[in-house]
């Protein structure tokens, strides 16, 4: 999903391995979603991986906590302050064009009868609370993400601005204890065939968000800890991808979720950090490999456009593989050149154009 910069002194510079750890994601949530449209093979990945797609999504929220914290956390090392309307106007910039596009082309095409747009899609997708609309049509179902990262994108900063670090850390870790809480209440309430039940609401998908906050606010710290350092080795790190695999393969059971998500978000964040770190390691050199890296750039447009032409409920021909996967990237790759560039441009613009750089309190350095 959104790609940004981390600011480092005075330069900028792309965190490493990001955009290759969103191409991984998107590939995920693409592959999630092509299972089951028609002429794809029956790979039945779910029986042994569980939800990709979702799993998908909770790494692209793992990255968006600990990628738009390190942004806020180098902004004040660099200026002493953070400045709210500065980020949301970055924000803006880099959702809402391709957004809008995309949901304008919607209204289009359902107009046109070429997609079914329940009575109140438009206005929950315009105002991003598909997360808390159980009846959303498939077409624009998957923005239920979008909306928990503009939620996130609203709150955060004036938690982080208003309570500094040390209360911002409470925060997270609130929001991340709070996550399965939120989720096995919700599967107590509710029938298993009510769509409330798994209704993504902000609450319940916090700790995603949070986990990765949570590095991001603690990584100074853990960075000058030898046990964390070797305990994050890149080689030794991997071997957290088959737990992870496994709880997401259990998540469907209650207690699983509840005891063993905060597991795999925890597998999760550490895999992401360290990666940032390893970048010359074969891992390393895989994530940030050029083709890899460009799917990640990729990964916003992707995502956005990936849903109506991966409609396991529809027998067109726009929906069977392998044109949907090639109509999803051509419809990605027209969305970055035409919309999303353009408006990178100006915020590059904006972010030139900060206050002078302001000597950091010795608290406020980082350890690596």
């Amino acid at each position: 999903m959104p790609g940004d910069t981390l600011k480092i002194g005075l330069t900028h510079a792309r965190i490493p391995s990001l955009d290759g750890l969103r191409a991984v994601s998107i590939t995920m949530v693409l592959m999630g979603h092509l299972e089951g449209t028609r002429n794809f093979p029956k790979l039945q990945v779910h029986r042994w991986m569980g939800d990709m797609a979702h799993l998908g999504v909770l790494v692209f929220f793992v990255i968006s906590g600990f990628l738009i914290t390190s942004l806020l956390m180098g902004e004040r090392q660099k200026t002493g302050a953070t400045s709210l309307p500065k980020f949301y106007l970055r924000r803006v910039l880099r959702i809402f064009p391709a957004f809008y596009a995309f949901i304008l082309m919607m209204i289009v095409a359902s107009h046109l009868g070429w997609v079914r747009l329940g009575g109140l899609d438009i206005l929950h997708a315009l105002t991003y609370t598909v997360n808390y609309y159980p009846h959303r049509s498939w077409v624009i179902g998957h923005l239920w993400s979008l909306s928990i990262e503009e939620q996130f994108y609203l709150l955060w900063p004036l938690v982080f601005m208003v309570s500094r670090k040390y209360g911002a850390l409470i925060v997270a870790l609130a929001a991340f204890a709070l996550g399965p809480l939120v989720r096995c209440a919700m599967h107590l309430m509710f029938p298993p065939h009510s769509p409330w039940r798994d209704l993504e609401v902000f609450p319940a998908m916090a700790d995603a968000v949070a986990i990765g906050c949570i590095f991001a606010l603690l990584r100074p710290w853990l960075l000058s800890r030898a046990w964390y350092l070797r305990l994050s080795a890149n080689r030794w790190s991997l071997l957290t991808i088959p737990l992870v695999l496994l709880i997401s393969r259990l998540l469907d059971y209650t207690v699983v979720d509840l005891f063993g998500s905060p597991v795999m978000l925890v597998c999760l964040a550490a895999l992401i950090e360290s990666s940032t770190r390893h970048e010359n390691s074969w891992l390393g050199r895989f994530l940030n490999w050029r083709p890899v890296a460009y799917v990640g750039v990729l990964s916003y447009s992707l995502y956005l456009w990936q849903q109506p032409f991966l409609d396991r409920h529809s027998d067109t021909a726009l929906t069977a593989f392998p044109q949907n996967i090639l109509l999803t990237v051509v419809a990605a790759t027209l969305s970055y050149y035409l919309i999303e560039k353009s408006f990178l441009s100006i915020r590059r613009k904006i972010e030139r154009s900060g206050p002078p750089a302001h000597k950091p309190a010795p608290e406020m350095r980082s350890a690596d």
